[in-house]
């Protein structure tokens, strides 16, 4: 076997980055929450850019339906826990990346970790723990690359300084402690996150809406392609490289959305009266198709 040289297996990266900026992404420090779709495929093209120091943090294991998706999941590895086979995977690609593992102690864990890695990925689509993340991730000054709930390619670039989505969005989870929030409130939290997704994208036009409808009213898993989500990984990774290069920000704590199908980006409404008015009518269609999904279930 070959030895392992990093100048050799970054080489092709110069010109991207100069020398002086590969040689800080190898010294930088990242912490992947979530290493399945998204946060595995932003994780994959860190390691490939050369980042050599993670945190990573997942307590789930590989499934079958991982496969259709998940850059670090095989037929071989179904039932393996995510982070122990995402670290082997990682030190197959770098052996010399250096790798903290967290598994569900990552939460009583995370200001400490947070202490280290002033740079998060959230890779995670559970709701409660993602608004832990942030609230700690402020008093700590770390900043979070995130995703929105959608069915297009989206970033978010949160500033320790920026509104906390909960804020910014109104979640019913304001002032909570975020072991307390009921099945209520993270519900609320996911229909809040929807409707921003479908006032200031055209991600409606992209899905089956039947299926969608069942996936708001919790009768079906989330939605997950794919194209879509190694594409939002990978949007997640420029995101990241910017901010550890200090080069200008990719997006902002408001994100944008990326339609691959007419090959256009689309940014939030700044409008407020055309935001409010689009709000209203998009209330009203998400109700007449939870009430449809209601109606056929009876």
């Amino acid at each position: 076997m070959k030895k392992f040289s990093y100048a050799e297996m970054t080489q092709r990266n110069i010109g991207f980055v100069t020398s002086a900026e590969q040689a800080k992404l190898r010294k930088s420090r990242v912490f992947v929450c979530g290493t399945g779709g998204m946060g595995g495929a932003c994780l994959q093209a860190l390691a490939r850019a050369g980042v050599s120091e993670f945190e990573i943090a997942d307590f789930d294991t590989f499934e079958v339906s991982n496969l259709n998706r998940q850059v670090f999941a095989s037929l071989s590895d179904v039932g393996k826990g995510k982070v122990e086979v995402t670290r082997r995977k990682l030190l197959d690609i770098n052996p010399e990346i250096k790798i903290k593992v967290h598994g569900s102690d990552w939460v009583k864990d995370i200001d400490s970790i947070l202490k280290r890695c002033k740079l998060v990925v959230n890779g995670m689509d559970d709701i409660a723990a993602g608004i832990h993340l942030y609230r700690r991730a402020k008093r700590f000054k770390a900043t979070v690359i995130d995703a929105y709930t959608s069915p297009l390619p989206s970033v978010t670039y949160v500033r320790p300084e920026d509104p906390r989505p909960e804020d910014r969005l109104r979640f019913p989870s304001r002032g909570i402690g975020w072991s307390k929030l009921t099945a209520d409130h993270i519900n609320g939290s996911k229909l809040k996150e929807i409707e921003y997704v479908m006032v200031h994208s055209s991600s409606a036009k992209a899905v089956d809406l039947d299926v969608a409808a069942e996936m708001i009213a919790g009768k079906r898993s989330r939605m997950s392609f794919a194209p879509m989500v190694i594409t939002t990984g990978n949007l997640m990774a420029f995101a990241a490289v910017a901010h550890l290069l200090k080069r200008k920000p990719t997006t902002d704590y408001r994100g944008y959305f990326f339609n691959p199908h007419e090959g256009a980006i689309e940014r939030p409404i700044k409008n407020l009266v055309v935001s409010t008015a689009k709000l209203l009518m998009v209330k009203a269609f998400l109700r007449s198709m939870l009430k449809g999904t209601s109606n056929a279930e009876s």
